[in-house]
């Protein structure tokens, strides 16, 4: 068993759950299937009976996963766009954002569970996380003038859906080419409309 330093009984027990959740999620990420309560165990290395410490059985694992992934997830997208200063740079950073999202190793895990996971348990935190980022962009598209921010911010969504698809072609992260000329190709479109300067041309991946 790893040692873990913690002040209070409560950080242990935090540390612990978290330890398990990250092992969760890993395994998740590279087979893509549900993970067992043993090989989540043995994969934080900890006792196959710490695991029921924390959840009674592996749907209540996986709700775990499902709790744990959406919030980490919007906060990995708000945070890069309350840093950006102007109406058009927070609708750009949410762009680069997501589609670097889409682009990680985390999508292997959003896939993993839209597959294993109870629509029932997934839907509503879903739902919630993508209520959570269309609030900051519409806002910044009202910023911009535009009259029709739902409408606009449905689009982007579209944008941003389809670049990632030709990044991720194969369903493997692609290399920083690959994400560069998407990127480069989606700024083209809407550099006007966010009064962004146009980039320089990005070569084509070879």
């Amino acid at each position: 068993m790893p040692r873990i330093t913690a002040g209070t009984v409560a950080e242990h027990h935090a540390q612990q759950r978290r330890a398990l959740l990250d092992a969760a999620r890993s395994i998740l990420a590279s087979t893509g299937a549900a993970p067992t309560m043993s090989e989540v165990a043995r994969r934080a290395g900890l006792a196959r009976s710490s695991v029921y410490q924390y959840f009674a059985s592996p749907e209540e694992l996986l709700e775990g996963i499902v709790a744990d992934v959406f919030p980490e997830w919007a906060r990995s997208v708000l945070e890069r766009v309350a840093a950006a200063s102007t109406p058009g740079d927070r609708v750009w950073a949410y762009i680069e954002a997501n589609i670097d999202l889409f682009d990680s190793a985390e999508q292997a895990v959003a896939r993993a569970l839209s597959r294993i996971v109870d629509p029932q348990v997934l839907m509503p935190p879903m739902k919630a996380f993508h209520v959570q980022l269309q609030i900051p962009l519409r806002q910044a598209l009202e910023d911009l003038g535009e009259h029709e921010p739902e409408a606009v911010a449905e689009h982007i969504d579209a944008i941003i859906l389809q670049a990632s698809r030709a990044i991720r072609g194969d369903g493997a992260p692609s290399g920083p080419e690959a994400r560069a000329q998407a990127l480069a190709r989606v700024r083209r479109m809407l550099s006007g409309y966010l009064q962004l300067p146009t980039p320089d041309p990005v070569p084509p991946v070879t």
